[in-house]
């Protein structure tokens, strides 16, 4: 369909004929049910009539007049105007002849509405320069993929019943050069593939790679939504790691932020001087905590906007996991609002319906499209059914981060041992509301940055009961019910707090104590995923049972886990005191040897080396309700674990 062009800029440069939009693309986009709209808006090189360009393509709806600026024109706002489409959808078009890959471009936009005018980024540009410098760069995405055996298996490792062993990683400081620069995705890939593979993780986080201004923000304050960020490389260069990991048997999560945006020019905010991205009162469009906006989830673009962007790095990057960002700031109107801050919704509740509407078709669309992937959401608050299916009325996530879990166990650890056991019932909490979600334990960075210390330094006690109390929370973590995750560094007992300015303490992993933590992560990782009943039935009541969670006087906690196969048991015993326990009794139900598997005091460790001589045979003593008991020892401030020998 020809477009409307639009008088006030010279039109001779574009070809205004041209769109890449059919009538069905613009009544999709229009309800909100396009969900490839980078195939449409952007920058895409293509060919016509034997010319090579590039057409262009963005939205802005409240824009008098919409011109391409670039260095193929010395970012002249007066030469290559676009043209709006007839239809009154917003979307302005025109095909540039000679506008090819690599070349820097923005939108120069002129608002209908009161005069404002900037240059601004492409919302759905695919590469950006480097910041702080804010161009978008005319892109492709071909690349030859090498994980077809990956992806053709990838739905068994991403089951609920499968294990997930989650390293949280910061690509700007796991590693960097000698010098301080930042390592490459091509040169990070076969570092971080080898040690997470020789770790035992199933699976990488990344915090945002999207495109974002401030390194400080982590990526949390995102505004390329189709671009992974440019400080390490180039698209290409991004899905050369993925393939990487993938190759060794690694699945990849990403986190995703359709939570808020920041006001940078060149970004979302004010797009074409009115809020199209965002709610225009400040009530329900302005994040009071971060200084940033919320998007406006009841407008159909905007659905489709972010729509498309979880779908793209799914597609076109093989991301096998979307982590998705702040979702109780999405659910509630009154998120860190106080009264007469926010608006109700139509029936006079905090809750914000069309944030719930949407994150109800982003899982159903997601899981449409790619059932062999999973959505994580991290959810603060004891919102109910945030995993289960939006059918049953849950708003149909497969996973939930269990906050919870990971601020109860850190606020117990923290504590001096003698005084833990008037608090037992923050480590037992947790185990009343376990399988209501499907859970992931994280041990996240936002415990270990903003003054809060490192994992180990969190810790009470000299350095070697610190060392010791890690390892506890450690192991306890890998026994506990639910999807494991674990933050960088954390895993050889980092001292210090995560910074993003410089690369983790890795001359740590000289010493043995930090290299025996290390072995635990690697050890526990290895016992987890290859011992069914350590994660097969991780989201489901039937795969737990208490000894005894009351001997709070001892602030001991022994329970089983279980498999689908009946023989598939697993004793677990946590001491958290400094006091060694002899002679420890405990209840169980089967007769036999019980193997000892995991000692988090193990001299390889850097513990005492305070165990059970490989195993224990039952006693025809009955206890804790059962018919028969084991007589163990508990080491000081450490978990054991022992497999039932059938």
């Amino acid at each position: 369909m020809k477009a409307k062009v639009s008088a006030g800029k010279s039109k001779k440069t574009v070809n205004t004929s041209f769109s890449l939009f059919s009538d069905y693309d613009i009544y999709l986009f229009r309800e909100g049910n396009h969900f490839h709209l980078y195939e449409k808006l952007g920058a895409h090189p293509v060919t016509i009539d034997g010319v090579n360009g590039t057409y262009f393509a963005v939205w802005a709806p409240n824009a008098r007049c919409v011109t391409v600026v670039g260095d193929f024109n010395e970012w002249n706002c007066s030469t290559h105007g676009l043209a709006a489409r007839w239809d009154s959808s917003g979307i302005w078009e025109g095909f540039i002849p000679g506008v090819g890959k690599g070349m820097y471009y923005k939108f120069h936009v002129e608002s209908n509405a009161n005069g404002y005018q900037a240059d601004r980024g492409d919302p759905f540009a695919l590469y950006w320069e480097v910041a702080p410098k804010t161009s978008p760069i005319v892109w492709d995405l071909t690349y030859d993929w090498s994980d077809a055996e990956w992806m053709s298996v990838r739905g068994k490792h991403n089951r609920i019943d499968a294990p997930w062993s989650i390293y949280e990683v910061h690509l700007g400081s796991w590693r960097r050069s000698g010098s301080g620069e930042f390592l490459t995705y091509r040169e990070i890939a076969p570092e971080l593939a080898e040690y997470a593979k020789g770790m035992g993780y199933t699976h990488v986080e990344f915090l945002p790679v999207m495109e974002h201004p401030f390194y400080g923000s982590w990526g949390y304050q995102t505004t390329g939504y189709f671009a992974p960020t440019s400080r390490y490389g180039s698209p290409q260069d991004f899905m050369y790691l993925v393939d990487y990991l993938h190759q060794q048997g690694i699945g990849v999560i990403l986190d995703w932020v359709p939570s808020h945006f920041p006001g940078d020019e060149h970004g979302l905010a004010y797009y074409d001087g009115t809020c199209i991205y965002e709610h225009a009162d400040p009530k329900k469009g302005f994040h009071p905590d971060w200084k940033s906006y919320i998007f406006n989830y009841g407008r159909h673009e905007v659905q489709a906007f972010l729509l498309s962007s979880a779908l793209f790095w799914l597609h076109h990057y093989h991301i096998d996991a979307l982590r998705v960002d702040a979702v109780a700031s999405m659910l509630y109107l009154d998120y860190s609002r106080h009264d007469g801050e926010w608006i109700p919704n139509c029936f006079g509740g905090r809750e914000n319906l069309e944030a719930i509407a949407f994150l109800k078709r982003f899982n159903e669309e997601v899981y449409k499209e790619f059932p062999d992937v999973q959505t994580i959401a991290e959810e603060s608050t004891a919102w109910p059914m945030v995993s289960r299916p939006t059918y049953v009325g849950g708003l149909g996530f497969g996973m939930k981060w269990n906050m919870g879990w990971m601020h109860d166990t850190l606020t117990y650890m923290e504590k001096n041992p003698v005084h833990r056991k008037y608090h037992h019932h923050e480590l037992t909490f947790s185990m009343l509301y376990a399988f209501s979600e499907n859970y992931v334990l994280p041990l996240s960075h936002d415990e270990v940055v903003h003054g809060k210390g490192s994992l180990v330094n969190k810790m009470p006690g000299d350095d070697w009961q610190r060392m010791a109390n890690l390892r506890l929370i450690i192991a306890y973590q890998f026994f506990h019910p639910g999807k494991k995750l674990f933050f960088m560094g954390g895993e050889f007992a980092q001292w210090s707090e995560w910074s993003h300015d410089h690369s983790l303490d890795w001359h740590l992993t000289q010493w043995d104590r930090h290299t025996g933590i290390q072995l635990l992560v690697s050890d526990c990782n290895h016992l987890y995923t290859s011992i069914p009943a350590l994660h097969e039935l991780d989201c489901d009541p039937m795969g737990f049972e208490w000894i005894d969670c009351n001997d709070w006087e001892h602030s001991i906690l022994t329970f089983i886990r279980k498999g689908s196969d009946p023989k598939d048991l697993i004793l677990v015993a946590c001491n958290f005191t400094p006091v060694p326990r002899q002679a420890y009794r405990v209840g169980v139900s089967h007769a036999g040897y019980w193997k000892e598997i995991c000692n988090s005091d193990a001299v390889e460790y850097g513990g005492g080396g305070i165990g059970n001589e490989g195993g224990v045979t039952t006693q025809e003593q009955p206890w804790h309700g059962r018919d028969r008991s084991l007589l163990i020892t508990l080491p000081p401030l450490a978990a054991v674990a022992l497999r039932y020998q059938p």
